[in-house]
């Protein structure tokens, strides 16, 4: 089970969730309290090991943009939260491995998430970044090759029982693991990766469950 902690903002954090077991760190450089610097993403990410994947979130930037301050962050992956078209999407993926597109819950544009050029895909609630939970019944939507990370209203009581009913490829947390906006609670990090790994269906069980090297896929 892959486990994004977003909502980074600084290194005690990043290696806190990197100790705990997580699988990805997530910085936001789109406007929020939890936006970053990508000098000081950078000055994080050349400390962390390469088998945690970093993610730097955009919203509705220019692709040269993104292309830009995820170069100058370091983070080997960028998250597009906002209404980017699947031309933009692709643009951005000539320079990126790995893209993850996020749809709010009920996107008309959902059920074609697969013309958008990336094989990762996130789900949130309708309103990105609100920690509201929604109906995970929407998430039947999103065509079913594409590797689908639940977001949206998770936290360490619920996340084992959204992954029983959506068993998501991968689950994204950013409020739901802090003590105040933009500084992560260290319990509530242990325990959301612990619940989530502990409730991985068992096709998640096997020999790619060790650390993985993003750098070399």
């Amino acid at each position: 089970m892959f486990v994004k902690i977003c909502g980074i903002t600084n290194e005690d954090d990043a290696l806190l969730a990197v100790a705990m077991g997580a699988d990805a760190v997530g910085f936001i450089f789109a406007p929020s309290t939890r936006q970053i610097a990508p000098q000081k993403v950078y000055d994080i990410t050349r400390r962390l090991p390469p088998e945690i994947l970093t993610v730097g979130v955009f919203r509705d930037d220019l692709p040269s943009r993104v292309v830009e301050i995820a170069h100058k962050a370091g983070v080997k992956a960028v998250q597009l939260h906002g209404r980017e078209t699947p031309g933009q999407c692709k643009e951005i993926a000539v320079h990126f491995r790995w893209v993850i597109k996020a749809f709010g819950a009920g996107d008309e544009i959902l059920p074609s998430a697969d013309q958008f050029g990336t094989d990762m895909i996130l789900m949130d609630a309708p309103e990105p970044g609100s920690g509201k939970v929604f109906d995970w019944n929407l998430v039947g939507d999103a065509p079913s090759q594409l590797k689908l990370i639940l977001a949206g209203g998770l936290n360490p009581g619920n996340v084992a029982a959204a992954i029983t009913e959506v068993e998501p490829w991968g689950v994204d947390v950013a409020s739901g693991v802090e003590r105040e906006p933009g500084k992560k609670d260290p319990i509530a990090v242990m325990r959301f990766i612990e619940n989530a790994k502990g409730a991985a269906p068992e096709q998640y069980l096997g020999d790619d469950e060790g650390p993985y090297n993003w750098d070399f896929e």
